[in-house]
């Protein structure tokens, strides 16, 4: 089965195309025929697409909406579909996988799309007001584009965190307004943990029940996640993707009095406040020059930039402090760190500054191996009472897996 994945946002759509079915997810030998992105939706958007094992194509032009984009790939496929195997027509398209943020607490799996899925998509937009419309825009797109006959799956950043228990997911606020408003913590980038999960058990070869593990998805976006016996325990993300870890923009955890006061000292307003906290801080705010980690890193050792050290340092020990509650909360502990995400499988510094003072926790790197980029390996020592592994995640195979069990209905053993 060929599977169209979007990956719809607010101004870029990313799409892979995957040749997945239950013989090849057995085999582990799924195949991305293609991919791309565009970004900057609303202007001069730019796109680049790369069918595997050519060239990438990239060029820009004028792109109003998430359906426009959809367009341009779509006519890009077939414009190139010599280079892409299996695909001679958009009929040899047989699925579309589409992320979608926010499932709140009804949607606990992936699951086929219709009118009423569509619904609850929409119900969910007061808890994603930055994503799930662009998600529904991006289904009604597919729809227009390709028919209504095309079978489109929902796959959900939250349903991995479905697991959580109460006492994960509960915040300390009045249990009213949780039964009034569903607040409680969702927790994000959901198929990314799971794949990791996934991935680990393979590399380890052991059963999903003896998965004990505390997986570190550090990008522009960055969330911790315990998986206890296969399953999500607890998660930094909340409500929305703000809480948590120091990340690109976004704040992290503060302390919620700070919105108030913010707004009277500064005289902003909620939706400024707002915009501060998760466009305008992080490793932003702190360093005053990028949220980019690999700029900071830079700036750090080439002119001993006293504000990108402090960022570094404070992203660094955010994690360290998570790890360490994890650690604590994990009853039976954790037998692996797993570093992914582009500064997790990309950055041996910070992989080293946040293990490099847990070794009161029995963590040893190796730091030869250590060095490793965008690769599975196996960084600690054999005598490291915890191991630590990077494993690049691959969400889009996961969502093209999804996909093609639902409109299969194959039932998911993880």
């Amino acid at each position: 089965m060929n599977v169209l994945v979007l990956n719809c946002g607010s101004s870029s759509v990313k799409f892979q195309i995957v040749d997945t079915d239950l013989e090849r997810i057995e085999a582990d030998s799924d195949s991305c025929l293609a991919s791309g992105i565009v970004e900057r939706i609303g202007g001069q958007a730019l796109t680049t697409f790369q069918a595997t094992g050519h060239p990438r194509d990239r060029h820009a032009e004028p792109l109003r909406d998430q359906r426009a984009a959809i367009d341009v790939i779509l006519r890009w496929v077939i414009s190139h579909a010599s280079r892409i195997d299996h695909i001679s027509s958009l009929a040899d398209i047989h699925a579309v996988g589409h992320r979608v943020v926010h499932g709140g607490e009804e949607f606990q799996k992936s699951v086929l799309i219709d009118d009423e899925v569509l619904h609850g998509i929409a119900d969910c937009i007061d808890l994603a007001p930055l994503h799930n419309p662009a998600n529904i825009k991006g289904i009604k797109a597919t729809t227009e584009l390709l028919g209504s006959g095309i079978p489109q799956v929902a796959v959900f950043d939250t349903s991995f965190h479905s697991t959580m228990p109460e006492s994960s997911y509960l915040y300390g606020i009045p249990y009213q307004l949780y039964r009034r408003h569903k607040i409680r913590r969702y927790g994000f980038h959901g198929t990314s943990h799971r794949y990791l999960s996934y991935r680990y058990r393979q590399i380890t070869d052991q059963p999903l029940d003896d998965i004990n593990i505390i997986t570190l998805h550090l990008g522009n976006g960055c969330s911790a996640c315990a998986i206890v016996n296969g399953k999500s325990y607890t998660t930094s993300m909340g409500f929305t993707p703000l809480q948590g870890l120091v990340m690109g923009t976004r704040s992290g955890d503060i302390d919620p009095s700070l919105i108030e006061f913010l707004m009277i000292k500064e005289g902003l307003s909620i939706s400024e406040v707002d915009t501060m906290l998760n466009k305008q801080s992080g490793l932003l705010g702190i360093s005053g020059l990028t949220g980019d980690m690999r700029e900071l890193l830079e700036e750090e050792a080439e002119n001993g930039d006293r504000r990108a050290r402090l960022a570094i340092d404070i992203f660094s020990r955010r994690v360290k402090q998570y790890i360490g509650a994890y650690l604590a909360e994990m009853e039976n502990g954790t037998e692996s760190i797993v570093f992914s995400g582009g500064i997790g499988v990309n950055s041996p510094a910070i992989r080293s500054r946040i293990c490099g003072s847990l070794t009161s926790c029995g963590i040893k790197l190796d730091e030869a191996k250590n060095q490793v980029v965008d690769e599975v390996m196996k960084i600690s020592t054999d005598d490291s009472r915890i191991a630590v592994y990077v494993i690049p995640t691959n969400e889009e195979l996961l969502i093209a897996r999804d996909t093609y069990r639902v409109v299969a209905n194959v039932p998911r053993r993880w």
